[in-house]
């Protein structure tokens, strides 16, 4: 119990003692290279204590333990420290007026660190106190940046130096300054804890242009040759500035594209392709490209190049023409349309560039030709002559391209000029030609029989033939019937037409056959040349045998001469019979057999003079003769 009765004050009194150790230091302080610092110092001890051999002082680098051995900065009792503080150290407090404050000359960057304060008063009341100062030995001056710096925001910027030692006294000035807008300076001096820091601090309103740019802190001591510098790259934020892309293009269907987008921009942007509302390919970036392969129609439009950084947007488009040659035209389907209708063909294509659309029928231009992709061409109550096919035809640079539809006119059957009945050998045939769609349907009315013929039978041969819309029917009447005053038969026979939009009934004309016309008239005017030939070339050899030998019965000797008169005598009645006062062609007596010849030409052939043999036992006396032939 006693024990514990004496322990108790003294760990009362330790523990006041303890209490009482304390020590005044800045927690940092910094110097340049080379300088000097002065670390302010005051501690204090319990006043229970009396130093009975004085008061001594100790400073350590780095720990507080002396059992360490750490190195020794400073010892009042001895000059034994560490080489590299040697010669550089010195106390400029009074450890009895309890200021410990140190100065180091000539410090260097392994210099910086921690240092302790030992207060030694004597025996065992020697205390090593816990607190320290942090020492930064710096090789350039620090310059506040702030972690953001915003394009058109005013900017402040600090440059400090330490101002610990008092043998010299730095000055700041900023360097590449000159490209700033209206830079200000202002200086100031800031002491706590007793240390002290110089500051020299820049204002001014950055751009993106200096984005990049170089700014430089000076540090110096007048009077002597230090001198530290710093220099900083300005990272200045901004929204895109400039967005470029390719200029708008133009490529062939087929082919591949590449487009460019390169944004300016700090930090660098989100940049997106963009094709309408469809985000193509996007990347964080300062350029993007977008690739284009086999380029179609499709393709063409505008593209929009989107740069986003987070400080701004900004994009920019261009355009991208597709060329290629006019696609195959859609046109009407294939009509059946009436006579009289109203139409409206349409044409329509897509070509780059816009093609010309132009309207053929059956080979010919019909309307006007458009620099357009749609072309109409309109028919005002069509006509038979608008059957067939039009055709579409579009064209530009790169091609050409049609489609065709075929219109189908149906109309009423029209009587062609062909249709007549003809005096023929035979008889009479009757023609009848109409046109239609559909084709007509022909027959033939014989009112004064009262009989529709619409095929044959055993008196009449009736034959039909269609050729696209155009009907023929052809009738043959054996008799030719009554004669009428000018000597021409009697023929009253109607042709009828018709199809599904009307009918006709025409009486068909009697028209004379011209070439049965043209073979009498040339058959007449040849006999009649034949006969004055005859009698010319007679009359000519006969003067010229009397003339010569002045007896041309016993000089002039005719083959059958009695004969061949006897036959031209009986051809001439015959033609006579045959031409008629009327012209009509009629068959008599032995030339019935010459109906329907004809008399093509008639010659005289002249044979020269040769020796007769044979002739009434006569051999070749030299005398001539000449024969006639007729062909």
């Amino acid at each position: 119990m006693w024990c514990l009765e004496l322990l108790l004050p003294l760990l009362l009194f330790i523990s006041d003692a303890s209490c009482q150790w304390n020590v005044w230091l800045p927690r940092d302080i910094s110097a340049m290279t080379n300088s000097c610092v002065v670390i302010p110092c005051t501690f204090m001890y319990p006043s229970g204590i009396r130093p009975s051999r004085g008061i001594h002082g100790i400073w350590y680098f780095g720990q507080p333990y002396p059992q360490l051995f750490p190195p020794v900065v400073f010892k009042s009792r001895t000059d034994v420290v560490h080489e590299s503080y040697k010669g550089r150290t010195k106390l400029l407090g009074d450890l009895h007026q309890r200021n410990c404050t140190l100065l180091i000359n000539n410090i260097g960057t392994e210099h910086s660190g921690r240092y302790y304060f030992r207060a030694d008063l004597g025996g065992a009341n020697i205390y090593t106190y816990p607190d320290f100062t942090e020492l930064k030995v710096l090789d350039q001056p620090n310059i506040d940046v702030p972690e953001e710096i915003v394009s058109d925001e005013s900017l402040e910027l600090t440059c400090y130096a330490p101002d610990n030692c008092p043998d010299m006294t730095p000055e700041i000035q900023w360097m590449y300054t000159d490209y700033l807008p209206d830079p200000e300076f202002s200086t100031d001096l800031v002491e706590e804890s007793n240390t002290a820091v110089l500051s020299n601090t820049l204002t001014f309103t950055p751009r993106p242009m200096h984005n990049g740019q170089l700014l430089g802190c000076r540090v110096y001591y007048p009077n002597t040759t230090l001198a530290y510098e710093r220099l900083i790259s300005l990272d200045v934020k901004y929204a895109p500035r400039s967005v470029w892309v390719n200029a708008s293009s133009e490529v062939m269907e087929g082919s591949s594209v590449t487009l460019h987008c390169e944004v300016d921009s700090n930090p660098p942007a989100r940049i997106a392709w963009m094709f309408g509302d469809q985000e193509l390919l996007w990347d964080t970036a300062s350029n993007v490209s977008l690739m284009l392969d086999d380029v179609t129609p499709a393709n063409e439009g505008i593209y929009t190049c989107v740069g986003d950084n987070g400080y701004g947007i900004m994009n920019t488009s261009l355009y991208l023409a597709v060329k290629y040659p006019p696609h195959e035209p859609v046109v009407n389907d294939s009509i059946t349309v009436v006579e009289g209708t109203t139409l409206a063909l349409h044409c329509s294509t897509q070509g780059s560039p816009a093609p010309t659309l132009t309207w053929l029928k059956d080979g010919q231009l019909v309307g006007t030709i458009t620099a357009d992709e749609l072309s109409v061409l309109t028919i005002v109550e069509i006509t038979p002559q608008g059957d067939g096919q039009y055709r579409c035809l579009a064209e530009n640079e790169h091609g050409r391209a049609s489609s065709s539809l075929n219109i189908t006119v149906e109309y009423a059957p029209v009587l062609l000029e062909e249709s007549k009945c003809t005096v023929v050998r035979e008889g009479v045939q009757c023609v009848c030609m109409a046109t239609g769609n559909p084709e007509p349907t022909i027959e033939f009315y014989l009112p004064d029989l009262n009989i529709t013929i619409n095929e044959t039978d055993g008196r009449y041969n009736f034959y039909t033939h269609t050729d696209g819309h155009t009907s023929t029917g052809m009738i043959k009447l054996r008799e030719k019937g009554e004669r009428v005053d000018n000597g021409s038969p009697a023929v009253n026979v109607h042709c009828s037409i018709s199809n599904a939009y009307g009918r006709e009934s025409i009486l068909l004309e009697l028209q004379q056959e011209k070439k049965y016309m043209m073979a009498v008239i040339v058959g007449t005017i040849g006999g009649v040349a034949v006969i004055a030939f005859i009698i010319a070339a007679v009359r000519y050899v006969g003067h010229n045998n009397k003339k010569e030998n002045g007896n041309p019965r016993q000089d002039v000797v005719l083959e059958n001469p009695a004969l061949y008169y006897s036959a031209v005598k009986k051809d001439k009645q015959n033609l006579r019979k045959k031409v008629g006062e009327d012209g009509d062609y009629q068959s008599v007596g032995t030339m019935a057999g010459l109906e329907r010849q004809e008399l093509n030409y008639a010659s005289l052939e002249f044979i020269g003079a040769r020796s007769r043999e044979g002739a009434s036992g006569r051999r070749d006396d030299g005398s001539n003769y000449t024969e006639i032939k007729a062909k």
